[in-house]
């Protein structure tokens, strides 16, 4: 045969990610990116909307993760590719708008979980060591050390985040140990495990549950993230199921056992007033756990949640740049470390408006309520999707699902669930800056003959 009809070469491919996550290590991937701020912040704002009945919000809000964990098996199940939400919307859509507004909502609640942790932080668990510094200078100064962070280039592998987990894990466990411990000893208040605070009518109990739900869910965000870990996962098609399920169920059951605990040995009331709920717990468990000792671990805790999002926030960012979804400059990165600065820096200055405008409480309702928007598109995304059949076997989750998961997140995140007016206006604000970046983009692009 002649040179001539010798076949072209293949271009040369970009080297793929490198599967390294086996079953075991994506489960504990799964339970370490749900635990952290949400039950150690937000246990007694839960506690103030609901009364002493604490327990049943996370135990709705486990039944709705677990809803909307099924949707997002069969779609990593059905498309293994490491970008989430917007793959799933754009495929099931095709409307690049709506894909930029889900992948831009994704991303602020990143940074509103990332601020709820920096409030955490500066609040009664810090105050275990000092309160020489206003909690509202600790927590911008938090951000900006995150900020320093990733921009030196802080890279966590899965390995390590197996270590932050398990210690995260640990003060849920002594939150436990204590419970056990007063239910043996015959101490604690059962009665108060029925309590609902509110009174009148039937309404005003069901949207009192409904809000303490909407901020409960908060604790369980975290597993919608693991599928970006799609590519770099051993059999993914497999491994996926089994990994969310068992950490959402996991996490789930801890979380109602924390909620039982809590409420059985503090009064609700006093779970409320505290930005450090659990540490009131372990005040007043029988056991001779050092607060300080917790109080770290909790710190710890919060620091690691923040981080996370943070730098999650700062990549989607740095990717719909480069995707030319928003402006171009987004996507620069430092010369010797490789990190998206611009993205940082935007992402940073954003939390850092929501930590001076918000507290805790409103925070986490915001976050909770940018991914229930989510969460709602994602399971009707399923059902779209299913007219569009792949070649492999897959995950598939039963229909009646989906459609439970989507009604169960608009009710959540819908003004049935009580939740306050500033929840609503900060989630519009930080869509308006989207938005508003997008069009700009737009219009450079048009202008540049590129659109």
């Amino acid at each position: 045969m002649s040179t001539s009809d010798a076949p072209a070469a293949a271009p040369p491919q970009e080297p793929g990610l490198k599967r390294v996550i086996g079953p075991k290590l994506l489960i504990l991937f799964v339970i370490g990116d749900i635990l952290g701020t949400g039950i150690y912040a937000t246990t007694g704002k839960v506690a103030g909307k609901v009364g002493g009945a604490l327990w049943l919000p996370f135990a709705i809000g486990f039944v709705v993760a677990l809803l909307t964990a099924a949707s997002y098996v069969e779609l990593v199940g059905k498309y293994p590719k490491a970008a989430g939400a917007a793959l799933y919307t754009q495929k099931a859509f095709k409307v690049p708008f709506l894909t930029f507004i889900i992948a831009f909502m994704v991303m602020c609640s990143g940074l509103s979980s990332a601020s709820a942790a920096a409030r955490a932080f500066s609040g009664d668990y810090l105050a275990e060591f000092t309160e020489a510094v206003p909690p509202t200078l600790i927590a911008v100064l938090f951000i900006l050390a995150l900020a320093a962070l990733n921009l030196r280039g802080v890279s966590e592998s899965v390995k390590t985040n197996v270590v932050l987990t398990l210690v995260e894990l640990s003060g849920l466990l002594v939150i436990l140990t204590i419970g056990a411990y007063a239910v043996l000893a015959g101490d604690g208040e059962p009665s108060r495990l029925g309590e609902f605070q509110a009174t009148g009518t039937g309404y005003a109990l069901l949207t009192s549950v409904l809000g303490a739900t909407a901020l409960g869910f908060f604790a369980f965000v975290g597993f919608e993230d693991s599928v970006n870990m799609a590519e770099e996962t051993k059999d993914p098609v497999r491994t996926f199921p089994r990994a969310i399920f068992t950490g959402v169920a996991v996490t789930g059951t801890i979380y109602v056992l924390v909620a039982l605990v809590s409420s059985l040995l503090v009064d609700y009331r006093a779970l409320e007033k505290s930005s450090g709920p659990l540490l009131e717990v372990v005040k007043a468990g029988g056991l001779d756990f050092p607060p300080r000792l917790f109080a770290l671990i909790a710190l710890f805790a919060v620091t690691n949640s923040a981080l996370i999002n943070i730098m999650m926030a700062s990549r989607l960012c740095y990717g719909m740049a480069n995707e030319r979804i928003l402006p171009k400059g987004m996507a620069r990165v430092l010369p010797r470390r490789r990190t998206p600065v611009v993205g940082i820096v935007f992402v940073s200055l954003l939390a850092i408006g929501l930590v001076a405008t918000g507290e805790i409480e409103g925070l986490g309702d915001t976050t909770a309520f940018l991914l229930l928007c989510v969460f709602a598109v994602v399971n009707v995304a399923v059902l779209v999707l299913r007219r569009a059949p792949v070649d492999h076997p897959h995950f598939r989750t039963p229909t009646a699902l989906p459609v439970l998961g989507a009604i169960t997140a608009i009710i959540l995140a819908s003004p049935l669930a009580d939740r306050p007016a500033d929840v609503y206006i900060r989630a519009g604000v930080l869509l308006a800056i989207g938005i508003g970046l997008w069009v700009v983009n737009k219009l450079v692009l048009k202008a540049r003959g590129e659109e």
